[in-house]
């Protein structure tokens, strides 16, 4: 899936398009709302009524993606390439540990 690259290489050029500080921001806290969206919309069949708190959490989270990329004045990286896509949590995860 990840071609030639390295998991380095595609948290660096992904880091090169989020250099606005309201972009990174945004990321920052939109991407865990995306991620916590999956397992909960998992659950939803479960639990009566759940599945509102995925869906606000998922929408919201990309909201904040596309708000951020408003300020960077770039398009996500997803519409160059889509395994970009599974690049944004792996950077979140980089940026938290103080690597990104």
């Amino acid at each position: 899936m990840l071609g030639d690259r390295s998991w380095e290489e595609w948290i660096s050029e992904y880091s090169k398009s989020h250099t606005h500080a309201v972009n990174r921001l945004c990321h920052t806290v939109g991407i865990p709302m995306i991620a916590a969206s999956v397992p909960l919309a998992a659950a939803s069949p479960f639990v009566p009524r759940l599945w509102k708190v995925p869906a606000a959490l998922f929408v919201v989270g990309w909201s904040f993606q596309f708000v951020g990329h408003a300020f960077e004045r770039k398009p996500p990286e997803f519409l160059k390439d889509w395994r970009f896509l599974f690049v944004g949590l792996r950077w979140w995860a980089a940026k938290v540990a103080g690597k990104a």
